[in-house]
Parts: structure tokens; sequence; C-alpha cells
């Protein structure tokens, strides 16, 4: 069984990119471009990982995690934060980030961070 998961930034470049990085290993279950899509799609997909943008429109990353984490404790959400968001990442680990990526992406760093929060 393929580990699902769910991609969200509001940068449909970005979603791109987790796509063609990940869709070799993992099914990519949906794609939102905001907090609040996240929420949503999270309940109808439940996917094992949710790769989420820190900074969005209506409803930003730390919000959507927060609400995530409160639907399903045991879900797992990899923050993706520019280089400079000390602050913003500290804010989502508070709120029940289960790891994170910086962007500019790199394959590596991405797989790295997938594979530290799912068991093999």
């Amino acid at each position: 069984m393929s580990t699902g998961v769910l991609i969200v930034d509001d940068s449909h470049f970005m979603r791109n990119l987790l796509r063609q990085i990940l869709e070799e290993d993992y099914d990519i279950v949906g794609e939102a471009s905001n907090g609040a899509e996240a929420v949503k799609l999270y309940k109808e997909q439940q996917p094992d990982i949710v790769m989420m943008d820190i900074v969005m429109p209506k409803c930003n990353g730390i919000k959507a995690t927060a609400a995530i984490k409160k639907l399903d404790p045991d879900s797992r959400v990899i923050m993706c934060t520019s280089v400079g968001q000390r602050e913003k990442m500290k804010l989502a680990v508070k709120a029940g980030a289960d790891g994170y990526v910086t962007k500019p992406f790199e394959e590596p760093s991405v797989r790295k961070a997938l594979k530290d929060v799912v068991p093999a």
C-alpha cells in the first residue's frame, strides 16, 4: 500500500515541483492552495502525510496544521518554509508540525523529511 500525500501551497509552481519529486514513490491524494482547502481535503482523503506551506492566503499553514491535528492527533504534517522564517517555524512546531523542509526544495531533503515521519 502506498503512502498518500496531500500537497498544500498557494504557488502552483511549488505544488507541481513537490508532485514531481514525490509521485514516483508516493500517492498524491490531493492538492490545496490554502489552509482552508487543506483541512477540507484532509477530512475527505485522510492522507498519511501533509506537505504544508506556511504562508498562504485565507488560512495559513500554521492554523491549518492546528486544525488538522485537532481532527486527527496522529496526522503527520511536514511544513514547507522559506529560509529566514524561523519564528513562523517555531509557531508551526507549536501547532503540531512533525517536520519541515526549506524552500527552494531539493529532492534529497524532501525525501528525507518524509522518511523521517513515515514509519518504515
